[in-house]
């Protein structure tokens, strides 16, 4: 009885200890959390979550968001640095459509807001298609001020919400 007790102790940590972390695996190491490879987070065909052909990486190195000045629709120098890299980007990833996402401040009504996003989204596709990415692979629309990203009325937050958004998709037209 008391070697299947000690059986059953011996199991149980075993058990747990294939169940933790490794000591010094990072966060984001795709081999720690059984993410590698597939299609998930990390994107189609990728094999590693953040690798470069990730929509990760699009995400947080190319940069998916530029900001507009008030009432705005024309892109800014800063705007078109980021919006060559996503071009780039596109380029080299000929698996990936987007969705660009027009947004605004609180500032004006709905109806104006939904129109001023339409522009910026409109621009900022305009600008892709003039740096080489295929028209069909890209599409439009706007939140206006449906969607912001921080809620307060100072000049802070208004700036953050006066963007386009580019959300990759997997599968060219999707």
């Amino acid at each position: 009885m008391k070697n299947i007790t000690k059986l059953a102790a011996v199991c149980l940590v075993l058990g747990l200890a294939a169940c933790s972390k490794p000591q010094g695996a990072m966060v984001n190491d795709p081999y720690a959390n059984g993410m590698a490879g597939g299609a998930g987070a990390g994107g189609v065909g990728t094999g590693v979550l953040g690798g470069p052909n990730s929509p990760e990486y699009f995400r947080t190195t190319v940069g998916d968001t530029v900001t507009f000045m008030l009432d705005q629709s024309t892109l800014t120098p800063e705007a078109r640095t980021t919006l060559a890299g996503q071009a780039q980007w596109l380029g080299q990833n000929p698996s990936y459509s987007a969705v660009i996402e027009g947004h605004a401040d609180e500032q004006g009504t709905r109806e104006y807001n939904i129109a001023l996003g339409a522009r910026r989204a409109s621009s900022v596709q305009e600008y892709l298609i003039s740096q080489g990415v295929q028209a069909g692979r890209l599409r439009t629309v706007s939140y206006g001020k449906e969607r912001p990203l921080a809620i307060c009325s100072t000049e802070e937050c208004y700036t953050k919400n006066r963007r386009a958004v580019t959300a990759l998709k997997s599968g060219v037209g999707s």
